[in-house]
């Protein structure tokens, strides 16, 4: 198989970019090259901007691809320029969608692909959803061979999986923990969450890859394991070896005093229930198992940080905006028993 992805080093990617290697895929990838050092030997790498679009028109010219995907693809004028630079020049064009654009607040929390798309909170979201429409539009009037992957939650071990952190990341809540100190887990912590660890969503991607069943069509890739997010964040504890001290705030209070998108991130995502129906992915890709268990994958990651400082990013303005925020309903539960 001969591929192009378009990225290739991200959480999402960089999975599918080593197995497919292993596999003996002919891959190029296109990215600017600023994280070509964490690429496994073997990639044919296309240097440049895919927003230079003469630059990479000049690059693919003499090139013929059975897939190629794109993974940084956020609105639709990324896309415009996807087609007009690769109609005719692969047989497949997967696009990275979101499951985030699923209808929020669910009408069932039990999630297919026929649950409708609409995501009133989030910008990020609603411009998956434009893409998705100008995609399908393309298949139905000029078969162009598209194909939508949804991804949910997916992580690697660069970074803890949390509900609630900063611009800089998840390392200062697993600092916090360390420390001793209280950490913020929205709502009750009772919601249902799907994480999926980046080697298991490569699994069904590249199932999809070359798969004529998959054109046309849009998939969601996600684990089947449920958890709640006091679970999540009980097992960060667990793997830290230290005692998880959590202060439960609502969605809607951390969506009005913070700087970050929480009203997206949260309402508009993770403060939901969701449980994902995987027939559609296992209909498509038989052979097709997420084997990475909540609690295993969040130890190797944590292992995997503690080990490697590079990824111990600090953020000295979230960890200051906890304390407030805690100090602020300390404060006012002192004057309610007051």
């Amino acid at each position: 198989m001969k591929a192009l992805f378009i990225g290739g080093t991200g959480i999402i990617s960089s999975a599918i970019t080593r197995q497919l290697l292993e596999q003996g895929c002919e891959l190029y990838l296109l990215n600017r090259g600023s994280r070509n050092g964490e690429l496994p030997e073997g990639a044919h790498i296309l240097q440049a901007d895919i927003n230079d679009e003469q630059h990479v028109a000049e690059l693919v010219q003499d090139l013929q691809f059975d897939v190629v995907a794109d993974f940084i693809a956020f609105e639709t004028p990324h896309l415009e320029r996807d087609y007009r630079l690769f109609k005719g020049k692969t047989k497949q064009f997967i696009f990275i969608s979101s499951a985030s654009a699923y209808q929020k607040p669910l009408s069932d929390y039990r999630i297919t692909e026929g649950t409708p798309l609409s995501n009133p909170y989030w910008q990020y979201s609603r411009n998956k959803i434009a893409c998705e429409d100008y995609l399908m539009k393309l298949y139905r009037e000029e078969g162009f061979p598209v194909t939508i992957v949804r991804p949910s939650h997916t992580y690697d071990e660069r970074s803890i999986p949390l509900g609630v952190h900063g611009s800089k990341g998840s390392w200062q809540v697993a600092k916090r923990m360390l420390e001793h100190k209280p950490v913020i887990i929205h709502g009750d912590g009772t919601s249902l969450w799907t994480l999926t660890h980046n080697r298991d969503f490569a699994k069904g991607f590249i199932g999809l890859m070359g798969n004529l069943h998959a054109i046309g069509e849009s998939v969601h890739i996600t684990s089947d394991e449920s958890v709640t997010w006091n679970q999540i964040y009980q097992t960060i504890a667990d793997a830290l070896g230290v005692e998880l001290k959590a202060v439960h705030v609502s969605s809607e209070f951390l969506a009005a005093c913070s700087t970050e998108d929480y009203l997206g991130g949260l309402i508009g995502d993770k403060a939901n229930t969701v449980v994902f129906d995987n027939s559609k992915l296992k209909r498509l890709v038989p052979e097709f198992v997420a084997t990475t268990r909540v609690d295993q994958g969040i130890k190797q990651t944590v292992d995997y940080i503690l080990a490697h400082p590079e990824f111990q990013v600090e953020d000295e303005a979230f960890d200051s905006w906890c304390d407030k925020v805690i100090g602020a309903l300390d404060e006012a539960l002192a004057k309610i028993n007051n």
